[in-house]
């Protein structure tokens, strides 16, 4: 990423923009999001300064439901036996082309990557009720890169995972040209330690590609960003988990700078610096997924859209969490998102803002059919906060909570909140706006013609809202 940093300070009064000097290594600046303070809110780069591995966040990188299998296996080996999938073959169930067995034996595993990879390409089938546990850093990676189209077929309880006293790498690296197939696998244990190591499961390099299949990337570390996957290709799960991942700058779950497409799959319950669930600078569509559970140290706790253009459908954003801003979904600066039949609810942001979904300046967001509810900000925005241009059709903001102000939905000054067909009710403030504030100088279109109602809100429905019943 390239450019400058924006700097941001928010008041009910004010909004100045200071550039900050471009972070070293040709990192790109981050939008600016917002941080409590002890007489109102100020915007700054959420943990530029907070834990070292924050200033591995921006670093450039190429440009480019739930079915999941269990979180933890813990295989009996078979003695090095060729596999045998045989009446519970799942290569046979599905239709596919039987691959090459490999015993339950990482060496064996190495080789057979190995040779595939000089033949071209193939598949090899691994052992059911097997860990391949490995021990050996070839070039960062528990395995070798793959650089041609392989697949590796798993099956009942088939893990492959990084031995726990070794020295640390990831478990797979897809290189350029590389194409990999994961069919019922488990990827556990990555770890990935230094400046630049991303995606301690999976790293995908530009111009590499992976499909995951009834897979799960789980208990994977990495100390910058991507501690499950990092993508820098092209990434498409399917019905597939990402769970219980750790990053210490961004993307807990998945950090994304290609294509990265989710479907019938769950990212659930991981951890890191901002964009716990996933966060993404190139282009991702989501649908038919859940995002839960995922926990921010300081913004974003599950969908950050850094950078780029995001697309989620029939999709729920739910349970995550956030010490500082935006517990579910954070469009950010200048990025452009579109959510439909979607549910953000339950999300909470413990010391500030947004607790729902949160639009950055320049951004585009257009939600439909949709329903915000349940989420809790500690100061603004319960259900939304919005800076910049918003439209809601068709869509339910109710049970949201602020501490503050906007139970429902907060509009900042320079923000517009268009709203078709939209009910905002029973949403709570603390102190004002329990349906919708809106700043001094902010635009908030109800159409009410269309059958938009702002109703029983507390303590009151609206602040600067015309037609809108106080």
């Amino acid at each position: 990423m390239t450019g400058k940093d924006t700097e941001t300070a928010m008041s009910h009064q004010e909004h100045t923009h200071q550039p900050d000097p471009a972070p070293s290594g040709g990192r790109r600046g981050r939008s600016r999001w917002w941080a409590a303070g002890v007489t109102g809110l100020a915007l700054t780069t959420v943990g530029v300064t907070a834990i070292p591995a924050a200033d591995a966040v921006g670093r450039t990188r190429p440009a480019a439901a739930d079915r999941p299998a269990t979180d933890e296996h813990r295989g009996q080996l078979d003695g090095g036996k060729p596999n045998d999938q045989s009446r519970d073959d799942p290569a046979k169930k599905s239709g596919r082309s039987p691959g090459v067995p490999v015993p339950c034996n990482a060496d064996a595993l190495i080789a057979a990557i190995t040779l595939a990879n000089a033949r071209g390409g193939g598949a090899l089938d691994l052992a059911r009720n097997c860990t391949y546990l490995l021990t050996a850093n070839i070039d960062g990676a528990g395995l070798p890169t793959i650089t041609s189209p392989i697949t590796l077929n798993g099956s009942k309880s088939t893990t492959i995972e990084r031995a726990a006293a070794v020295d640390q790498f990831r478990i797979l690296n897809v290189g350029t040209g590389g194409d990999l197939t994961l069919n019922q696998l488990t990827i556990t244990g990555g770890q990935t330690t230094g400046a630049g190591a991303d995606g301690a499961g999976i790293l995908v390099d530009a111009g590499g590609a992976l499909t995951t299949e009834h897979s799960t990337i789980t208990r994977n570390i990495a100390s910058d960003a991507g501690g499950g996957i990092a993508n820098n290709g092209t990434t498409h799960l399917r019905s597939s988990k990402v769970s219980r991942n750790t990053a210490g700058s961004t993307g807990g779950g998945i950090l994304n700078s290609g294509l990265l497409n989710i479907s019938n799959s769950g990212i659930h319950a991981n951890t890191g610096f901002m964009g716990a669930g996933v966060t993404s600078t190139g282009a991702v569509r989501i649908e038919h997924s859940s995002i839960s559970k995922n926990n921010a140290r300081e913004s974003s706790g599950g969908l950050f859209v850094e950078s780029g253009t995001a697309t989620v459908t029939d999709s729920s954003v739910t349970n995550n969490s956030a010490t500082q801003v935006v517990g579910g979904i954070l469009a950010g600066l200048s990025t452009e998102v579109s959510i439909s039949s979607v549910t953000i609810a339950d999300n909470v942001t413990l010391n500030a803002v947004a607790g729902g979904l949160g639009v950055d300046y320049n951004a585009s967001v257009v939600v439909d059919d949709s329903v915000i509810k349940n989420n809790n900000a500690s100061i603004e925005g319960g259900g939304i906060y919005n800076t910049s241009d918003l439209v809601l059709r068709n869509t339910k903001v109710f049970g949201n909570q602020a501490g503050s102000l906007g139970g429902g939905i907060y509009n900042e000054n320079i923000g517009t909140v268009t709203l078709f067909t939209t009910k905002v009710t029973k949403n709570i403030a603390g102190a004002d706006g329990g349906g919708i504030y809106n700043e001094v100088g902010g635009t908030v279109n109800l159409n009410t013609a269309t059958g938009t109602v702002v109703v029983k809100n507390r303590p009151n429905n609206c602040v600067e809202v015309p037609g809108c019943a106080g």
